[in-house]
């Protein structure tokens, strides 16, 4: 999904619809766009919190499994590959493939909760890392990505997508 030059129109339009709807339930992109800076200036990598929750003044994400370092270095090694094989997980006979199923299975179960502070900015939204499609098919949930990988300017594009 980061790769957003390379993606059809319907699948632009769909991430839109998508990113657009979580940022509606966040208080709107302005909103949606400050968390996505505050995520990306944070350091180290709030996904490893041992806390599992990320807070900033406009709201915050919170998770049910802590998600140790090594596991975020595989998925992050592991996205840039996804959008030229169509999933996550590499080829069965590949080295790495027990790793990043072992990933995939043990990320499967979080569940993240984004909710802003203001209730009246929007009920907030939850979603899961991974769109499991079949047994060998595995993929990133756009929401996941956009959150935590995506470059900005990318981000800001499919919000502001208008199909043709």
């Amino acid at each position: 999904m980061c790769d957003f030059n390379n993606l059809s129109d319907k699948q632009k339009l769909h991430y839109h619809r998508l990113l657009l709807d979580a940022a509606e339930k966040f208080g709107g992109k302005n909103f949606f766009l400050h968390l996505l800076e505050a995520i990306r200036e944070s350091k180290p990598h709030p996904l490893t919190a041992a806390n599992r929750t990320f807070t900033m003044e406009l709201g915050e994400i919170k998770w049910n499994k802590v998600i140790f370092n090594d596991k975020l270095q595989l998925l992050q090694k592991m996205r840039t590959g996804e959008s030229e094989r169509g999933n996550l997980l590499p080829s069965e006979d590949a080295k790495n493939y027990k790793k990043v199923l072992n990933l995939v299975r043990t990320l499967k179960p979080i569940v993240f909760h984004v909710k802003p502070t203001d209730k009246a900015d929007g009920p907030g939204f939850f979603f899961q890392p991974f769109e499991v499609i079949d047994k060998k098919t595995t993929r990133l949930n756009p929401l996941f990505d956009a959150l935590f990988f995506c470059a900005i300017g990318t981000v800001k594009k499919i919000l502001n997508y208008e199909s043709k």
